[in-house]
């Protein structure tokens, strides 16, 4: 296999308010009085300025966010989800080598860490590194105890037709939908690689299994009329057109129909 959101930045986001999430649990117990109550202190003032540091980012104030994450690693160099977020904040500021560094000095403290292995992933393929990208992510899916191999799988497949290889992007998403099938993202891409192969009626039961867990988005209603088209049929396809011009009057979608684009 070989090749990525949403973003890489699309999915880039949701996983760093899964990393403030687990931060926010991790630093809810204490014990003081054990014999490393030093090293344990440590990682949760380290596990604390993270987790703000995530939230400043979210915020989008990313000075403070920076300050916090250099908090956290002067305070425990070893923690990897400090090195992570600054990983995310160092490619949001286009420092690209530096977030390269961040990313992998992650992996250093923590090598099987899937958010870890994720990020790093979806920056490696922003970068255009494909290979190294989808690498990151089958490095994940080998980890046991990762609880949504899925989500690594739809990030390789994106990446794999960021790279235009097609073929392997369909590989990663079908894996993706055997871990779980009910995840939406790689239904709508194999819906629209389907239809760009001319497996209409395949494009078709994608779409409609894509419709059963997800909600109609600009994306998917543009799509949903090319396939009724090219299958002739005619009102199923203005059945969408309305839902797009009602729904997303000002989509980029919507521009295409009224200009007699989506064909």
């Amino acid at each position: 296999m070989s090749r990525v959101a949403n973003r890489p930045v699309a999915v880039a986001r949701p996983l760093l308010m899964l990393l403030g999430a687990l931060l926010l649990g991790g630093c809810q117990s204490s014990s003081p009085q054990k014999p490393n109550a030093a090293s344990e202190e440590r990682l949760k003032v380290a596990a604390l300025n993270t987790q703000l540091g995530v939230e400043y980012m979210k915020d989008g104030d990313n000075e403070l966010a920076l300050k916090k994450l250099e908090k956290a690693i002067e305070t425990d160099p070893n923690y990897a989800d400090a090195h992570n977020a600054m990983g995310l904040l160092r490619n949001r500021l286009q420092q690209f080598d530096q977030a390269d560094a961040s990313f992998r000095e992650a992996l250093r403290s923590s090598p099987d860490n899937p958010m870890a292995l994720n990020n790093y992933g979806q920056f490696l393929c922003q970068q255009e590194r494909f290979e190294e990208g989808q690498a990151k992510f089958m490095e994940a899916v080998k980890n046991p105890l990762y609880r949504t191999p899925e989500v690594a799988l739809t990030n390789a497949g994106l990446c794999a037709m960021q790279a235009k290889d097609m073929t392997t992007a369909e590989e990663y998403f079908r894996a993706a939908l055997a871990k779980n099938p009910r995840i939406g993202l790689p239904l709508l891409q194999m819906a629209q690689i389907s239809h760009e192969r001319g497996a209409l009626q395949e494009a078709q039961r994608y779409l409609t299994r894509y419709l059963e867990v997800a909600p109609q988005s600009p994306r998917s209603l543009a799509l949903g009329i090319r396939i009724e088209k090219a299958l002739g049929n005619d009102d199923k396809a203005a059945s969408y057109a309305v839902m797009l011009r009602n729904r997303f009057p000002d989509a980029r979608e919507t521009g295409q129909l009224l200009r007699g684009e989506l064909n």
